[in-house]
């Protein structure tokens, strides 16, 4: 079902804090917290005593202290205090999960910990850049992760779900092209000569035709950079008005996902009346995407058996991205299997 062996998005920077947070990543619950010296700290949010979770309770050092019965672990996972008794029962723990805080993010492994590897954390130091100006949004999207991808991987969809603010007709005129590497899948766009969006025009100050593009950069299973931009007809992309649109997609459950969302801009940059109206004007797409999503997602759990989606041209990124996560998640049922006791293999046969 789930990828668990990469980096997911478990949070903001700043909604970590002394204040036991709950989050549901994967289907596992999760509490985060800061210690005292400010590390962010990942634990199952399940006292090992009677299952309360613990995000209901609170922080005392370095530790988290269940509030049904007091029993209190460190950032580690151990019980080291049962308040009821001098001696901690040697089962007293909980398990940790490795975090690591990047650029505004607090990215979480929910996968085997020893093969957590920060440096596998792709780069979205756009966010942090003060070169670059940044509008954040965080949306549950009542569907699935994959539809959040697939919503990712083609953009055609601007043309008739965000009119208003980011969409024309000239986006599904243009065709794509498609590379892959490793499990990166980039969906490149260019859309030569036509006017900016709605959004892009009002807030870059801009009329007339311009050179479009769109580059997704998938990195399978976890972030979307959408890599974007206006510049003058046949100019480089680099010269022109830039945006990166980070996109954080965490799995909660079956049908429901955690969207983190950045839009960072080289332009106009401190222009704080332009900063609200993206703000605006990219919550509307958020939702008219969240609208859609849950009403496929409906649509999914109603479909036969046996009856699968129509893909086209456009839809080539979906069908290499779709093929890397299906890799990814055989490669993990076989690593599983191959490390379940023989007692527990022979029983499954």
């Amino acid at each position: 079902m789930y990828v668990l062996n990469t980096w997911y998005v478990a949070a903001w920077s700043t909604e970590v804090t002394r204040q036991p947070v709950r989050r549901v990543i994967c289907e596992q619950p999760v509490v985060l917290f800061r210690t005292s010296r400010d590390k962010p700290v990942a634990l199952v949010d399940r006292c090992a005593h009677r299952a309360f979770p613990l995000s209901a309770g609170r922080t005392i050092g370095d530790s988290i202290e269940c509030g049904y019965h007091g029993f209190t672990y460190g950032a580690d996972g151990a019980c080291t205090k049962v308040p009821a008794q001098s001696t901690i029962p040697e089962r007293a723990r909980v398990a940790s999960y490795p975090l690591h805080e990047k650029d505004g993010w607090v990215w979480i492994w929910m996968g085997a910990p020893e093969d957590a590897d920060p440096a596998d954390i792709p780069d979205t130091h756009w966010m942090v850049d003060p070169g670059w100006a940044t509008v954040t949004h965080s949306v549950h999207f009542k569907c699935r992760a994959e539809l959040i991808h697939d919503n990712l991987l083609d953009l055609t969809h601007e043309s008739f779900l965000h009119k208003t603010t980011v969409g024309d007709d000239y986006i599904y005129e243009h065709g794509i092209t498609v590379e892959v590497e490793g499990n990166v899948v980039n969906v490149d766009r260019l859309m030569p000569s036509v006017e900016a969006p709605p959004l892009y025009a009002e807030t870059m100050g801009i009329s007339g035709n311009y050179d479009r593009f769109h580059c997704t950069e998938f990195f399978v299973p976890n972030l979307h950079v959408l890599h974007s931009g206006i510049t003058g007809e046949g100019q480089p992309r680099e010269e022109g008005y830039l945006i990166k649109v980070l996109n954080g997609i965490t799995p909660i459950d079956e049908h429901n996902s955690w969207y983190y969302y950045a839009f960072s801009r080289n332009f106009a940059v401190e222009n704080t009346e332009a900063t609200e109206q993206l703000k605006g004007g990219l919550a509307t797409v958020l939702q008219e995407d969240a609208d859609a999503l849950e009403a496929q997602e409906q649509g999914m759990q109603t479909r036969p058996a046996g009856e699968f989606d129509v893909l086209i041209a456009q839809d080539g990124g979906v069908a290499k991205a779709r093929r890397i996560l299906a890799a990814l998640l055989r490669a993990e049922a076989k690593a599983t299997s191959e490390k379940a006791p023989a007692s527990v293999t022979a029983g499954a046969r």
